[in-house]
């Protein structure tokens, strides 16, 4: 049913590669592809994303929040509308988290997906990553993967879109899905409290996602709590999903888009 869903729209030209794997060997590397008990750290650029990995692993989806470390566990229709949502920078407070070990644990038949960026973006950048990864038993594999559309035009960066969303996806006659999963990753850190001051920022435009110095984002990160080995696993899943896509790592936060949502709304009224 779900690849019928993807096909309507002309969604059915898929581009699959995978680090370390050989065009047509696919079949004998099964080990590097997401399976039971493991954690898929996703992109997040469109509403497209959870459909196809739903149709591909039919995993547990999950809300990734950049100050703390539990995830908010949700069904694939939660995680299309997210992807046309506003930011949020904490949960709900009538909303139950759970930690990905516990997820793991508690579903060792299915992958758990994780949105480490926490939002939305054009594809053209990585954002810093939520620490909810840092509760991945350090057994538990972490396959970064990311997913780029050409035309890129089904992307909602913007929340709320929903109907330039439709019409860009069904004004097309087909749409490539362009897929990379990295090598796994382990949470290998020792966890620990470590605390630094950070500067607000306050971002001009988010869409042409400036680049920020690597420096800036582990002092970001750190301020939530966030030692140097923790730190690592987090660079070392960012760093891949930057490589995958082609694209480099940001320092724009939840915080500075949600700015930028407000701003750019107030323009349009």
């Amino acid at each position: 049913m779900l690849w019928v869903i993807l096909g309507a729209p002309g969604i059915w030209w898929i581009d699959l590669q995978i680090d370390g794997v050989k065009k047509g060997s696919l079949a004998r590397e099964k080990q590097r592809l997401p399976a039971p008990s493991s954690i898929i750290a996703s992109s997040f650029t469109s509403p497209v994303d959870a459909l196809y990995l739903a149709a591909i692993f039919d995993p547990v989806f999950t809300v990734s929040y950049p100050g703390t470390r539990q995830v908010r566990p949700i069904s694939l229709l939660g995680a299309i509308l997210r992807a046309l949502s506003g930011p949020e920078e904490a949960p709900p407070a009538s909303v139950k988290l759970v930690d990905l070990g516990t997820l793991v644990s508690e579903n060792p038949d299915s992958v758990i997906v994780v949105f480490p960026e926490c939002t939305t973006t054009n594809g053209k950048g990585i954002l810093p990553l939520s620490p909810s990864l840092l509760n991945v038993p350090s057994t538990t594999k972490i396959f970064p993967i990311n997913l780029r559309y050409s035309p890129p035009d089904i992307t909602t960066p913007v929340p709320g879109r929903y109907w330039s969303f439709l019409w860009n996806l069904l004004s097309q006659q087909t749409h490539c899905i362009r897929v990379r999963i990295a090598e796994a990753v382990y949470n290998t850190a020792k966890p620990g409290d470590v605390s630094s001051e950070k500067k607000d920022k306050y971002l001009v435009n988010f869409l042409d996602l400036p680049e920020e110095d690597s420096t800036d984002m582990s002092s970001g990160m750190r301020k939530r709590g966030i030692n140097a080995e923790e730190q690592k696993v987090l660079d070392q899943v960012g760093e891949a999903l930057a490589r995958l896509g082609r694209v480099k790592r940001v320092g724009l936060t939840v915080k500075d888009k949600a700015a930028f949502v407000e701003a750019w709304s107030k323009k349009i009224r």
